[in-house]
């Protein structure tokens, strides 16, 4: 009979109920890609993660949804972070394997960070009516520019006026398919808007043709928000907060560093629990 063990951590969490869920199997050396396939859809989170052994890096990274394979997804490169420094000893500073690349991470001041691979950018073809429209909003809620970015995950940034805005939005799930799906066929949205500390944010993606789904705090599309940062603001420096998960009551907080086309994304990991996978 199999048996692995796992770990599950909520991911930019300020309490220990709060942030993102992973669960992290902690060998998957031994596991074949439909057996990892259906560990994740057995866990049904966003995101799972296999650690398996590396020659390039601490360790090599694995992200499954329930039903697909990840190149890169924030929360579970952080979250794999904490795991892999507790269980290898490998100290708090290192880097981790994945298919977008190999990622740095460590540990500062209580919290783990990426750093984000450099963006790449293309236009977002739709219009300021066509983007409104699909967010249920008025076109004067667009605030600037939007553009397709990628730091490991290509995702739409859609800036508004205001957080009041961002709270308002409501996702036309046909219009969504229409307008904001991305190179690899996944029709999902990130939107953003400034506040005093940083910028309130929600990540969009269709589950199925019909259904729309909230994602509570999406790293990845942080660090993306960071590259539409030095598109939009050049050299400017950025340290800020970034809220995420208010209206599904399950909230976020991110860190987004930009400094010198340096990119990074942090929060705190908190471990709720451990378990044994047995079949």
């Amino acid at each position: 009979m199999p048996e692995i063990r796992y770990r599950l951590v909520n991911v930019f969490a300020e309490t220990p109920f709060g942030g993102n869920p992973l669960a992290v199997i902690e060998d998957g050396s031994m596991l074949s890609d439909v057996e990892m396939q259906l560990i994740a859809r057995q866990f049904n989170l966003s995101e799972t993660t296999f650690l398996l052994p590396s020659s390039r890096a601490a360790a090599r990274i694995r992200i499954f949804t329930p039903t697909y394979e990840m190149a890169f997804a924030g929360h579970p490169t952080l979250g794999s972070a904490y795991v892999v420094s507790a269980l290898l000893g490998v100290g708090e500073s290192f880097a981790l394997e994945m298919e977008a690349g190999v990622i740095p991470v460590h540990m500062q001041n209580g919290h783990w960070l990426l750093k984000a691979n450099l963006p790449t950018y293309r236009p977002f073809e739709a219009s300021v009516h066509e983007i409104a429209a699909m967010l249920s909003l008025p076109v004067e809620a667009i605030s600037d520019e939007a553009m397709w970015v990628n730091c490991g995950t290509e995702q739409p940034m859609i800036p508004l006026v205001s957080a009041e805005y961002v709270q308002a939005a409501r996702p036309n799930p046909v219009l969504i398919s229409k307008y904001s799906t991305n190179c690899n066929g996944q029709a999902k949205t990130y939107i953003f808007a400034r506040t005093a500390q940083g910028f309130e944010s929600r990540y969009f993606w269709m589950t199925d043709a019909t259904s729309i789904s909230e994602d509570p705090g999406t790293g990845s599309a942080c660090a993306n928000l960071g590259g539409w940062w030095l598109k939009t603001q050049g050299g400017e420096t950025l340290h800020a907060e970034i809220r995420q998960g208010t209206l599904i009551n399950r909230p976020n907080l991110l860190t987004l560093d930009v400094e010198n086309e340096n990119i990074q994304v942090g929060g705190q990991v908190i471990e709720i629990g451990a378990g044994v996978l047995r079949w």
